[in-house]
């Protein structure tokens, strides 16, 4: 057992807007965060408000921190733990718009930006190459809390079903106050690239909304969970851990930022679980406190090993260090100094192989089975099967073969056993016996039989005697010749096998250049767009556009605030795949280069082993052109290897950079399609209003929606345009008020 505190650590988001004044402290035994709030001269001139707020922590980082520094320091020791067979737990804490999200999940504009999640992901699995003597198994898990209820992320309905449609996940209860989550899946992950897939699609499906204080507002706890699972080759034990990776919401002021509708009752909720948070570790840092509020919130249910449990849990506090922001931040710091007053008790979570203890109960449960027989006077009427018999069989031979006298001859209370083992040495007694009064030789005179005959009888016994004597001879130098010419065979076979085999060269690799471009050639490459409409396309589905729409999208893609960050993904992936290519080609000329160098060395050994056979050449004799072979073949392992793993490294951060640029499609689509939607009642109002001006007022935008639209011989029909029923009716109403306005001006004209 482990008994350690919750450690905290502070992270300092990065701003241009002004700052209040703060201090960061390094210390040996780790760091504080100071904060200076002046006085208020309005307050009057007795005023006895705090001014200086210190907190300490582990570690405090700075607003020049980067992500890289954050998963050493905080992240790899909870990793290597889990690994060790404990439980983990890394969770965020702070207001809205502190960078909880971009510390645990990342960023996805850069590679570097990545964020914990991700990058654990590639520890933990760089670790399982590396360590060949043990066998892991990874499962997955993906929970979103939104408005106290439990949802499953990583549910494939998701995207095709409203959120009242979904499935809820519900929580229960053992016996042994043990939680468990009903409705929530478990995804098997094999490799770093499954297991990144399920992190991006369970990001997709969370509720995001724009708000005052953040643009894109995580409204939900999420709770991304690793399942362990670890046991040594040739080990009985196996070892279980989860590590729990918690982005927690933002907790705002709704006085302070005038939400309303929906976004208040979320706002609502969120403050409201973090409260029930805070009062689960108030009630822990108390010494006498009996009862512990768990059950007040899903959140502190789930979270109740991480919180006082079995479990090595770590805090990471985000604060914000804005003027405006500086109360919420220090209230942040306050929530952390309580935190880390709360002890947890880690265990070593290692039990035996179930497979191997259900063996050993059935062995157990059948030798009870055969006492109880055996004192009831119950016989089996089965009988022994033939694997049985022959076990018993040797059992008897090494009993009787061992000089000890000692030993005893264990077959358990079977009596079907027991009695086969009598009638087994009986049988050997007896032939034994036999075999003893069956020994003839010279001095045993035979009963009523003559001297005569038993003279000749001893004369042919004799002679068989000298017969087989003689033959055993011959078969004795038959053996002997044949040995020694197989000996010849087997050194000059040798001797070629040593001359041919002489430090060999083995080039295994699991990865090839070639299969890493077949690969890559396969997935999606952003080199060859020909159109900002291909950037739309997604993994499930793809949305197609019109002439006039492709122009709108271009007047929309050119303003968004994401276009420098979609062309810079797709120079550097098109960057990426250059060097990517580059390289593989590299490897395949050194590949093609050791084996030419393979072969000739091969032809080269066998013309010096038939010379040394001839006895031209001795095998000691050097060869210079043999050595300057080897080495160049070793120069180009060398570089093999190291072309490989640079390789491997170009194939992991091209996978992530087009994560990244599908994660920036996805929510470019979703853009692009709710800025059509308001355009298009916009014109439409628009145009009713103004139906009696002229053609010269119309803007560019409305022309290319206007193109976008269907002719004018569709008012009379019903076909679908969009598939949905209220938009094909707004773009009708929106074709007629168009076609209006031209007969109009024509007519004016």
């Amino acid at each position: 057992m482990v008994k350690q505190t919750i450690q905290i650590f502070a992270r300092v988001k990065p701003t241009k807007k002004p700052t209040a004044e703060y201090f960061v402290h390094c210390e040996e035994e780790g760091g504080s965060l100071e904060f200076v709030v002046p006085r208020d001269l309005a307050d009057g001139v007795i005023n006895n408000k705090r001014e200086n707020y210190k907190f300490r922590f582990q570690r405090v980082f700075d607003q020049t921190a980067n992500q890289e520094e954050i998963f050493q320091a905080i992240a790899k020791p909870v990793a290597d733990n889990v690994l060790a067979g404990y439980n983990g737990t890394i969770f965020a804490y702070g207001q809205t718009g502190s960078g909880k999200t971009f510390t645990i999940t990342g960023g996805a504009e850069h590679y570097n930006d990545r964020g914990i999640i991700p990058r654990t992901l590639s520890y933990l699995y760089q670790h399982f190459s590396k360590n060949s003597s043990m066998i892991y198994t990874t499962h997955i898990s993906y929970l979103e809390i939104y408005n106290e209820t439990g949802y499953d992320l990583l549910n494939p309905q998701h995207e095709t079903s409203l959120m009242e449609d979904l499935q809820k996940v519900t929580i229960m209860e053992d016996p042994d106050q043990n939680i468990h989550l009903k409705s929530l899946s478990l995804q098997q992950s094999a490799n770093e690239e499954e297991a990144l897939d399920l992190l991006f699609l369970g990001d997709t499906n969370r509720m995001i909304a724009e708000t005052p204080m953040n643009q894109a507002s995580t409204r939900s706890h999420c709770i991304f969970t690793i399942h362990l699972c670890s046991k040594e080759l040739g080990s009985a034990m196996v070892r279980h851990s989860k590590l729990h990776l918690v982005d927690l919401a933002g907790s705002e002021r709704v006085g302070k930022t005038g939400v309303g509708g929906q976004i208040l009752t979320e706002a609502k909720y969120i403050n409201l679980s973090l409260h029930y948070l805070e009062q689960v570790i108030i009630a822990l840092s108390e010494k006498n406190r009996s009862h512990i509020p768990y059950r007040n919130s899903m959140m502190t249910s789930v979270l109740r090993d991480s919180l006082g449990g079995n479990c090595m849990t770590t805090m990471i506090a985000t604060v914000s260090v804005e003027r405006r922001n500086i109360g919420e931040s220090i209230s942040t710091c306050r929530f952390a100094q309580r935190v880390a007053l709360i002890k947890n008790d880690a265990l070593l979570n290692e039990e035996l192989d179930p497979a191997l203890l259900i063996v050993h109960l059935k062995k157990e449960i059948q030798s009870l089975k055969e006492e109880l027989a055996l004192v009831t006077g119950g016989q089996r009427s089965d009988k022994l099967t033939q694997e049985e018999i022959q076990q018993l069989e040797e059992q008897i031979n090494v009993y009787l073969d061992d000089p000890d006298s000692d030993v005893t001859l264990n077959l358990g209370p079977d009596m079907r056993k027991i009695h086969f083992c009598f009638s087994l040495l009986k049988v050997k007694v007896r032939e034994g016996s036999c075999a003893q009064n069956g020994v003839i030789n010279d001095s045993t005179p035979l009963m009523g039989v003559s001297d005569e005959e038993q003279r000749k009888s001893y004369a042919e016994v004799q002679k068989l005697r000298d017969k087989l004597t003689h033959r055993d001879n011959e078969i004795s130098i038959l053996v002997n010749m044949l040995k020694k010419e197989k000996k010849k065979v087997q050194d000059v076979s040798s001797q070629l096998a040593q001359i041919l085999n002489q430090n060999p060269l083995t080039y295994n690799s699991s990865w090839s250049p070639t299969t890493v471009q077949v690969e890559e050639n396969a997935k999606y490459d952003p080199s060859n767009d020909d159109t900002h409409v291909q950037h739309l396309m997604t993994r499930k589905r793809v949305l197609e556009l019109s002439v006039g729409q492709q122009e709108a999208f271009e007047v929309f893609l050119r303003d968004h605030e994401d276009r420098l960050s979609i062309e810079n993904n797709r120079a550097v992936l098109q960057q990426r795949f250059v060097e990517a290519k580059t390289l593989g080609e590299q490897v395949n000329q050194i590949r093609i280069r050791v084996n030419e160098l393979k072969s000739q060395l091969k032809i080269r050994r066998k013309q010096m082993a038939a010379q040394g056979l001839t006895g031209n050449q001795t095998a000691s004799e050097s060869d210079y052109v043999e050595e300057r072979a080897l080495k160049e073949i070793e120069e180009e392992k060398k570089n093999y290897k190291f072309k490989s793993g640079c390789l491997k490294g170009l194939k992991t951060e091209i996978e992530h950079l087009q994560l990244l640029h599908e994660k920036l499609k996805v929510k470019l689509q979703k853009d692009f399609e709710n800025w059509w939607t308001q355009e298009g009642a916009r014109l439409q109002g628009h145009s009713a209003e103004n139906s009696e001006s002229s053609q010269s007022h119309v803007s560019p935008l409305s022309c290319m929606i206007t193109r976008a639209l269907p002719p004018a011989e569709y008012l009379s029909t019903s076909i679908p345009l969009t598939g949905d029923k209220q938009t094909d009716a707004d773009i009708q109403a929106f074709i007629r008020a168009r076609h209006n306005l031209l007969n109009s001006t024509g007519a004016t004209k």
